[in-house]
């Protein structure tokens, strides 16, 4: 391969493990309001979208992968992190620590019942990239 090939065009989906999918599942759909595209128990399962990501809750046991909890977190981008944050605490969603503000986003960590690291992220000022 050439240094100016391009062999990955973009990310479809991210795995996050489950121990329970009907918990996980009710979680991701009721608690944080993502659109279930998925849903199927019986091979261990369901897909939420993003947006710009579908996010794939899996029980890994079922599908003979294991278990394992992500420690890095998944950043859920959202309008206002204050007013979200505020939200999901009120329905019972518990963060580490204080808002995070790193001088261009603002991030708020938690996670989900199994323990997979989430957080809320909104980017405020413009991000700069290489070419």
């Amino acid at each position: 391969m050439n240094g100016d090939a391009q062999i990955v065009g973009g990310v479809d989906f991210v795995a996050v493990s489950t121990k329970d999918l009907e918990a996980a599942a009710s979680f991701y759909a009721d608690t944080l309001g993502l659109r279930r595209s998925v849903y199927v128990p019986e091979r261990g399962y369901s897909e939420f979208e993003t947006g710009n990501l579908t996010l794939s809750v899996i029980d890994g046991e079922k599908m003979g992968i294991g278990h394992n909890v992500n420690r890095n977190a998944i950043a859920l981008r959202v309008d206002d992190v204050a007013s979200s944050r505020a939200a999901l605490e009120a329905g019972g969603v518990s963060f580490s620590g204080e808002t995070l503000d790193t001088g261009v986003c603002h991030m708020a960590f938690f996670a989900d019942p199994d323990g997979n690291a989430l957080m809320l992220h909104h980017r405020y000022a413009p991000r700069a990239t290489e070419d």
